[in-house]
């Protein structure tokens, strides 16, 4: 079968689209302070180990800008730094990053030998490992949203259509880069042949791994299946990287998806069989079957075979209406999901539809966590 290049900026549907129409032109993120994001651990350092985990507030500035600057600061190599996910960089966000230090103590100047003022740092604790990235439980967000959006009734409907049914799990734009490169630039190599040293990071894997997820999505949205079980699903639990085969369709298991339990599953490409069956399985053939080039070459990489949910739960859902006439969202995500996946739903901009920012903004794509089957 012939290869379709990838088309950027690709047509991904949104699902509030049909009942309520396209979104209202809106603005998010004209400053740093107006996207913040809080790493939501899941659990506490246990006081004593040889890793010193800090836990930190950074202004326009990268997760892995901020590691680099811990590094200097410690004076350890940067293999000596870890921390959970990356963050956004326009935006103002706290977050763990942890530092081996066997045996010494942190410099005791260490705030002092920070440079940069856009870090702040919050606390200091021990813990006895490294932290690994994804383990933690989430990403809160709080998000101020402006324009004319902001001022329709019809935000407030489409805001509790979301809380009620959950939102499409999409890859957001930072994953493919500023006008789809990475996507380019991954379809590229993994035709030549992928290497490492090309790639040392991974990023380009995972902007072809995203492109063919949110193919996926995009088909099941289009077909009103993204949200519902198929014969054969594959269904992951929410919160969790639990994850079964359906056996068989019935009104217990189609109440579980209603009640955002469960959430129909894509594929994350790679090498391995699907174990999806039936109408599941012919679904995630039928809708990657114009990108052979770019499964085949993420499986001659080494990629493995993973999945990830294809709808997401807001927790902690809330909206406040500023003095200004502004709209503050609040809302809990899983790691790997995107708080712009949201906001596609919800206002109409050119960077939440995979088009170049008007601002030149250009934040890269962050790579597959190494964690569970399911992100």
């Amino acid at each position: 079968m012939t290869e379709t290049r990838p088309v950027w900026p690709p047509h991904w549907p949104r699902v509030l689209d049909a009942p309520f129409g396209p979104p209202c032109p809106g603005a998010y993120r004209a400053r740093p302070e107006d996207f913040q994001v809080e790493e939501v651990l899941g659990f506490s350092p246990e006081g004593e180990g040889e890793h010193l985990w800090l836990w930190v507030e950074k202004r326009g500035m990268t997760s892995d800008m901020v590691a680099r600057e811990l590094a200097r600061a410690c004076e350890v190599p940067s293999r000596s730094i870890g921390y959970a996910g990356l963050k956004d960089r326009v935006a103002v966000t706290r977050q763990w990053f942890s530092v081996h230090l066997p045996g010494r103590e942190a410099p005791n100047d260490l705030t002092a030998r920070l440079t940069e003022p856009s870090i702040v740092l919050l606390e200091t604790h021990r813990h006895p490992r490294k932290l690994k990235r994804g383990v933690h439980r989430g990403n809160r967000f709080r998000l101020r949203l402006t324009g004319e959006a902001a001022n329709v009734p019809g935000l407030d409907e489409r805001w509790s259509w979301l809380c009620r049914h959950g939102v499409p799990n999409y890859f957001g734009p930072q994953r493919f880069g500023p006008d789809g490169r990475n996507l380019y630039r991954a379809a590229s190599l993994l035709a030549r042949k992928w290497r490492k040293r090309d790639d040392p990071q991974g990023m380009l894997l995972s902007a072809a791994r995203g492109y063919l997820f949110n193919v996926q999505l995009a088909a099941r949205i289009e077909q009103g299946t993204w949200d519902s079980p198929l014969e054969g699903e594959v269904v992951v639990l929410d919160g969790s990287s639990s994850q079964f085969v359906t056996e068989r369709l019935d009104d217990e298991l189609r109440d579980r998806a209603a009640r955002l339990d469960i959430h129909p599953s894509g594929v994350l490409w790679g090498r391995g069989d699907s174990v999806a069956r039936d109408a599941a399985l012919a679904s995630e053939r039928d809708s990657l079957a114009a990108h052979p080039a770019l499964c085949e070459g993420l499986e001659r990489a080494g990629a493995r075979l993973a999945r990830r949910p294809l709808r997401l739960r807001l927790t902690s859902p809330g909206l406040e209406r500023d003095i200004d006439g502004a709209i503050w969202l609040s809302f809990e995500l899983p790691p790997g999901a995107y708080a712009t996946s949201v906001l596609r739903e919800l206002i109409d901009h050119p960077t939440l539809n995979f088009q170049p920012s008007p601002t030149g903004d250009d934040e890269r794509g962050a790579p597959d966590a190494p964690t569970a089957a399911v992100q």
